[in-house]
């Protein structure tokens, strides 16, 4: 693939549901970084989400493109069919991020360099120079837990198992047995994570600023964190052939 420092190409992934406030603001920030394109993939927001995003499309010929899901909705069905149509795009690398503006784009450009080094990279908010701006006291010691769970069961080295904020190497990406994954909700994080891990690919993480969404509502129930907490146990039992495998 190409460095970072010959102008590597990367298409970043921003599954939408309700994000009509935020979704102008995040496009143009990553706009402004040359060599990256978005894919939008819309679960039908009743908020017109949608018929924005083909509007920014619009604006932006070449650099913008839109899927208009139908299926089932979840976070992780909507990467999915946005993973299974980007691997096939000619790029180096292909990133992950939330609409909600968590996940600030001038960060983008150190994550996209870092693949150089790594398979996969994580925003992290749990590195050195890694912050969270924000969140009550509540949600930091709920994520902490969180991530000391996870990587207590499944032993994943990456200190942020649960940031949505990360960028692969194509090649990396298209190796993962997608239609074998059943998690949804930011579980799919974890199981995408770990998979890759199981295959051989190696983690990287550089710090971010993570500041929780100034517009919309969260998409955090307790169905999520149910699943949440059951995904690693389910995950250290599998047995089938999604966890083997070499990259």
């Amino acid at each position: 693939m190409a460095t970072a420092t010959t102008a590597t190409t990367a298409l970043v992934i921003v599954p939408t549901y309700n994000e009509r406030a935020n979704l102008p603001v995040l496009v143009a920030g990553l706009m402004a970084h040359p060599n990256v394109r978005v894919m939008v993939v819309d679960d039908q927001s009743p908020d017109g989400t949608g018929e924005l995003a083909d509007q920014l499309a619009r604006e932006h010929p070449g650099r913008i493109e839109v899927m208009h899901r139908t299926a089932r909705r979840g976070l992780g069905r909507s990467y999915i069919d946005g993973i299974k149509k980007a691997v096939h795009e000619p790029v180096d690398v292909i990133c992950q991020m939330d609409a909600d503006l968590s996940h600030d784009p001038a960060h983008l450009p150190d994550l996209i360099a870092a693949t150089d080094r790594a398979d996969v990279v994580i925003g992290s908010r749990y590195v050195a120079g890694g912050e969270i701006r924000n969140w009550p006291m509540r949600r930091r010691l709920l994520s902490r837990f969180a991530n000391m769970y996870i990587r207590s069961v499944t032993r994943l080295s990456a200190r942020d198992c649960t940031s949505g904020y990360r960028c692969w190497r194509r090649e990396t990406l298209a190796s993962l047995p997608l239609d074998r994954f059943i998690s949804d909700g930011y579980s799919f994080l974890v199981e995408m994570l770990f998979v890759a891990a199981r295959r051989g690919a190696h983690i990287g993480e550089v710090p971010i600023t993570f500041v929780e969404r100034r517009e919309g509502e969260s998409k955090l129930s307790r169905a999520v964190l149910f699943e949440s907490a059951i995904t690693p146990w389910r995950l250290i039992g599998t047995k089938g052939s999604a966890v083997r495998g070499s990259r």
